[in-house]
C-alpha cells in the first residue's frame, strides 16, 4: 500500500490541484474504503468505509427513533403496474430503471422493478392498512439499498447501487405533513453539521429540480473542495399525488372519506464522498472526531524496549473509557510507515510513546486535521484528548464554511456569472424568474443548476432575473453538481 519513507508513501496520492477527480479515487482506495464490484457501476464497501456508514446510520437512526419513527422494510422487487400509477414518477425514473424479467428459465408474466425509490411498493401497503384518521401519523422508515442504473459512475457519490434510508410518512392534514417535511431536514442539518462537520446550505427546489411526483423538495447542500455543490439530504411533501393515485383513503373526522397527506425523505452513503472531498488532503483522509471509527491511535516506538508496551496499553485503557481508541504495533513496519497509515486514514490523534517519552513523562500528540505536535504529561493526557475532540470537530466545520464563503459569489448579470464559474468555482448567488425554460437555458449555457433557494440568505440584490432579465424576486443558489 505505501513505501516506508514519509515523502514517496504521499506521492501515492495524486495532488487535488492537478486532478481532482484522481485524487478522489486515490483517497477512496488508499484508505481501503471500496473496492469496485465486477458489475460496472457497482461498489464493495469495505470494513472501514462501512464503519463510516454506521457512524451516519447511528446519528440518524437515533434521531429518528427520538421523533416518533419506527423502522420497517419494504420488497426489493416491485411490479410494473404500481409504478405505472404515478405518471411524473414514471418518467422521472424510466431511465435508470433496472428489470427484472425472469425467474429462472421462465419469463415472467409481469416485469418487476428493481427498486429505484419505494414509493410505490409502500403506497400499495399503506392502501391495506389505513382505515381511520386514529391511525395517523404513519412514521415509517426502511434503511436498505436501491438501484438506478446510472451511465457514469464514482465510488459513493453516484453508483447504480447505494444504500441509504427513505422514510415515508402519512398525516391527517397539509399542515402536520409540511411541519414533518421540514423536520426530517433540519435532522439532515443536524447529521451535516454535527456529526459530520460538513456545513450546509438549507433551502428549496426549483421546480425543474424537484424529486419526481413531489409538490415540494427541499434540500440540503454542501460546497466541495473543487468548487462543486453536492446535494447531501433531500426531504419531500408529496401532497395528496400518490395517495389519490393509489387510492389511499381514511374515514374522518367528519365521517366521510379523505386521502392523507404524504411526505418522503433520505440520505445515502453519497455522504461518505462529501465527507472526503470537504475535509481530506493531499495526504489521505481527514475524519472528524465524532465520525471517526479510531479516533485515537497509539504508535509505540522502539517496542522492543522494556516498559514501552506496558506504558502504551496503560494509556489505551485509560483513553477508551471515552474514546475509540486502537494500537499500531504491526510488526515490520516503521514509525514512520505507521504515522503515514494513521494519516491515510484520518484519525483525529495520534499519539507516539518511546523510552525517551516514558522516562520524561510525556506523550507526543499529533493532530490530524493540523498537523501540528504537541508533548503533553500523562497525566494531563486524557483531558487533553477530550479538549481536542471538540476542538478539531469545530475547528474542522469552520474551516470548511470559511471555504464555502470564501468560494461565494454574487452575480447580477450572465457575463459575471460565467466569469465566477471559471475564476472562482463555487455557489453563486443570484435572482431568478422561477421559469422552468430560463433554468434550462443556464444549464445548457453553463451547466450549472439552481441548487436551491435558501432559507436563510433571502436577500433581495436585485430585481431581474440574471439571467433573461425578467422581473425576480427570489435568490437562489447556483452552481455545477456532482
Amino acid at each position: 500500500m505505501a513505501k516506508n519513507n514519509k515523502d514517496e508513501f504521499v506521492k501515492d496520492i495524486t495532488n487535488m490541484e492537478d486532478d481532482f477527480a484522481q485524487w478522489y479515487t486515490d483517497i477512496i482506495t488508499k484508505a481501503d474504503l471500496v473496492d469496485y464490484s465486477p458489475v460496472k457501476g457497482f461498489m464493495v464497501i469495505k470494513p472501514y468505509g462501512y464503519a463510516l456508514w454506521e457512524s451516519i446510520q447511528n446519528f440518524a437512526d437515533r434521531r429518528f427513533k427520538e421523533t416518533g419513527h419506527k423502522n420497517c422494510y419494504f420488497p426489493l422487487l416491485i411490479p410494473e403496474n404500481l409504478l405505472m400509477k404515478e405518471a411524473e414518477h414514471v418518467e422521472g425514473f424510466a431511465p435508470e430503471v433496472a428489470w427484472v424479467t425472469h425467474a429462472g428459465r421462465e419469463k415472467l408474466q409481469e416485469r418487476l422493478v428493481i427498486r429505484p425509490t419505494s414509493e410505490t411498493i409502500i403506497c400499495e401497503m399503506y392502501k391495506k392498512w389505513l382505515n381511520s384518521y386514529r391511525d395517523l401519523p404513519y412514521l415509517y422508515n426502511q434503511w436498505c439499498s436501491v438501484v438506478r442504473w446510472e451511465k457514469t459512475t464514482r465510488p459513493f457519490l453516484r453508483t447504480s447501487e447505494f444504500l441509504w434510508q427513505e422514510g415515508h410518512t402519512l398525516h391527517e392534514t397539509f399542515e402536520e405533513a409540511e411541519k414533518e417535511t421540514l423536520q426530517m431536514l433540519d435532522i439532515y442539518e443536524e447529521v451535516a453539521q454535527d456529526l459530520m462537520a460538513i456545513p450546509i446550505v438549507k433551502g428549496k427546489k426549483s421546480v425543474r429540480e424537484r424529486f419526481a411526483g413531489a409538490e415540494d423538495t427541499y434540500t440540503i447542500e454542501a460546497l466541495m473542495h473543487d468548487g462543486k455543490a453536492l446535494q447531501c439530504g433531500t426531504s419531500h411533501f408529496l401532497a395528496q399525488h400518490f395517495t389519490k393515485a393509489f387510492n389511499i383513503e381514511f374515514q374522518n373526522r367528519n365521517g366521510g372519506k379523505s386521502h392523507p397527506y404524504h411526505t418522503s425523505w433520505g440520505i445515502s452513503t453519497r455522504l461518505i464522498g462529501g465527507l472526503i472531498m470537504v475535509h481530506s488532503d493531499n495526504r489521505g483522509l481527514v475524519l472528524p472526531p465524532k465520525m471517526a471509527p479510531t479516533q485515537v491511535r497509539i504508535i509505540p516506538i522502539q517496542q522492543h524496549k522494556e516498559g514501552v508496551m506496558d506504558k502504551v496499553y496503560e494509556i489505551k485503557e485509560l483513553l477508551q473509557k471515552g474514546f475509540r481508541v486502537d494500537v499500531d504495533a504491526a510488526q515490520g513496519k516503521t514509525p514512520g510507515f505507521r504515522f503515514n497509515e494513521a494519516e491515510m486514514l484520518g484519525i483525529p490523534v495520534r499519539l507516539e510513546i518511546g523510552p525517551r517519552d516514558i522516562e520524561n513523562g510525556k506523550v507526543v500528540l499529533v493532530r490530524r486535521d493540523t498537523l501540528e505536535k504537541e508533548e503533553v504529561s500523562f497525566d494531563k493526557l486524557y483531558d487533553r484528548v477530550d479538549e481536542l475532540m471538540v476542538q478539531i470537530q469545530q475547528d474542522m466545520f469552520d474551516r470548511a464554511k470559511a471555504s464555502r464563503i470564501e468560494r461565494t459569489t454574487t452575480a447580477y448579470n450572465m457575463d459575471e456569472f460565467k466569469k465566477a464559474l471559471v475564476e472562482k468555482p463555487g455557489f453563486i448567488r443570484a435572482m431568478h424568474c422561477e421559469n422552468e425554460e430560463c433554468e434550462a437555458d443556464i444549464k445548457a449555457e453553463t451547466a450549472a443548476t439552481i441548487r436551491c433557494f435558501p432559507f436563510e440568505d433571502t436577500e433581495v440584490i436585485a430585481d431581474k432575473c440574471v439571467c433573461c432579465g425578467k422581473p425576480a424576486k427570489k435568490l437562489a443558489y447556483f452552481a455545477k453538481a456532482y
